[in-house]
């Protein structure tokens, strides 16, 4: 009897304990990712970009920002980056196209399907072939916990993973800095053309 009430003791803390990792919120998921399968496309890249900030480390990039009085986004960025716990970037350019494969990328795209994140941006451009996705992980205040970018062209790929608490208004702010791409539009920002201009030279 006692071997009977012991069994169903414990089938009832396995129960239990299945029901309260269902219940558990976002945050208690890592928001960085697993990107070690990518290390293989060093020995193909011409250029490999790897950035693994965390702990002690990510203080003393903050640091690095003071020296920078020429940057007005380095106050941004510095603010930004103290409440992190992580940033992880990894880069590869190569000389051909089509030098890593869609499975490679899959794998990414696997974990951030994963409960907790959400795709928030997404551009793909087929006569480019080009990706760019931004999914972004909360916690239970729905807060943000974590980002991720994944760009995807044919001549490069790059994922940033940046963990902890992020102010989406100054992560443009990271543009530039520890290996994070800029936006594309702040840096070659589109001509817009006046109806008046567009009339004379018509």
């Amino acid at each position: 009897m006692r071997i009977v009430e012991r069994r169903n003791g414990l089938v009832g803390l396995l129960v239990g304990l299945a029901l309260l990792c269902v219940a558990l919120p976002a945050s208690a998921q890592d928001a960085r990712l697993k990107l070690d399968h990518l290390e293989k496309l060093s020995a193909k890249a011409v250029e490999v970009n790897n950035v693994t900030l965390d702990g002690d480390m990510l203080q003393l990039a903050a640091k690095f920002l003071d020296m920078d009085k020429d940057d007005p986004e380095s106050g941004q960025a510095k603010d930004l980056i103290k409440n992190l716990k992580g940033i992880y970037v990894k880069n590869f350019e190569f000389e051909q196209p089509n030098q890593y494969s869609a499975a490679d990328v899959e794998e990414i795209r696997t974990q951030l399907a994963a409960p907790g994140w959400s795709k928030i941006v997404e551009n793909r451009d087929k006569r480019a072939n080009e990706n760019n996705e931004i999914y972004v992980m909360k916690d239970a205040h729905s807060s943000i916990a974590g980002i991720a970018i994944l760009v995807a062209e044919p001549k490069e790929l790059t994922v940033v993973n940046i963990v902890g608490p992020v102010d989406l208004d100054k992560l443009s702010a990271l543009g530039g800095k520890f290996g994070i791409p800029e936006n594309k539009e702040k840096e070659h920002p589109k001509k817009r053309t006046s109806p008046e201009a567009s009339h004379d030279n018509s």
